[in-house]
């Protein structure tokens, strides 16, 4: 049988299949609709295209933003906003015909990249989605850690470590709360920081430009961002001591990422030593698709949480 996966994302939607072994068989993309009942019709029939390309029924996994609580069963916690206080999972279910796993979409981001992607092989993985917004991902030992209230994981609602004196009273957040790290280190962040100090609206892609090309503004942008993910980065070192970061999302394409941020995290690091590799999710945007697909793997044991 093979194993579908569904990257249900703010932009987009993208189902895939996979064979037993990892090999993509299919895969498929359309814009994310409006509107709840549009989108469960559109997940089904992007399952349905997928079948018949791949010529063969699967078990189907969905990644998408926020969690579903374990008390309620509803989703809570997206920034897709109409899919809070709904019963995605069963509704899904009931469209397909048969049962639905689904996780964040950081969490299927670490799944994949623990399994056959960047982090294969380490023990405890972090996986972070740098893109609109900011999320991260917990395995170990091939296990997704979510938590006992489903919310392992969520770096991205955490207060900015450490702060300046600018940084402490942070903008507010889609969530209802002040100055998460969501505000400061996602694309969404580096936009409105660069706009708030330079007066000019440039996205991430047009300030790592400018940046190259020696733009001043542009240059101290990228330095505040660098100094807030390091700090932010260290209180993961400092919790988890994870074998290896895996980056994700639009920002984890920037290079300086990689050479800059080590020096970044180190001096928050509570230990003498610290050489945490950090790396580039292996399988770029379609590394959430992969790790919903594997949500039906035999190592993952979230079977009852995300079943």
């Amino acid at each position: 049988m093979i194993r579908i996966g569904v990257d249900f994302g703010g932009t987009k939607i993208e189902a895939a299949a996979l064979s037993e072994d990892g090999r993509l068989l299919a895969s498929l993309r359309a814009p994310t609709p409006g509107d709840y009942d549009t989108a469960i019709a559109m997940v089904r029939d992007l399952i349905e295209r997928i079948e018949q390309q791949a010529g063969d029924r699967g078990t189907v996994g969905v990644g998408a933003p926020g969690s579903v609580s374990p008390r309620t069963g509803v989703m809570r916690n997206a920034n897709t906003v109409y899919l809070n206080g709904r019963t995605f999972r069963e509704d899904l279910t009931q469209a397909l015909g048969r049962p639905v796993r689904l996780a964040n979409d950081a969490n299927c981001l670490a799944l994949s990249e623990a399994v056959d992607g960047a982090a294969a092989g380490a023990r405890t993985t972090f996986a972070i989605i740098l893109g609109t917004g900011c999320g991260g991902g917990l395995v170990v030992d091939g296990r997704l850690i979510e938590g006992g209230n489903g919310v392992g994981g969520e770096w991205g609602h955490i207060p900015l470590p450490w702060p300046t004196a600018d940084e402490v009273d942070g903008p507010a957040c889609w969530c209802g709360q002040k100055g998460c790290l969501e505000t400061w280190v996602s694309g969404s962040g580096l936009r409105r920081d660069f706009k708030a100090r330079s007066g000019r609206d440039l996205n991430g892609e047009a300030i790592f430009a400018a940046a190259q090309e020696g733009d001043a503004e542009a240059m101290a942008a990228l330095d505040r961002l660098l100094s807030r993910l390091g700090r932010a980065m260290a209180v993961i070192c400092n919790i988890v001591d994870p074998d290896v970061f895996v980056l994700g999302g639009g920002l984890s394409n920037l290079a300086l990422l990689y050479e800059r941020l080590p020096a970044s995290i180190e001096p928050f690091v509570f230990s003498d030593t610290w050489s945490t590799p950090i790396v580039k999710a292996r399988w770029g945007d379609s590394s959430g698709v992969r790790g919903a697909a594997r949500l039906w793997s035999a190592t993952d044991r979230t079977a009852d949480v995300a079943a």
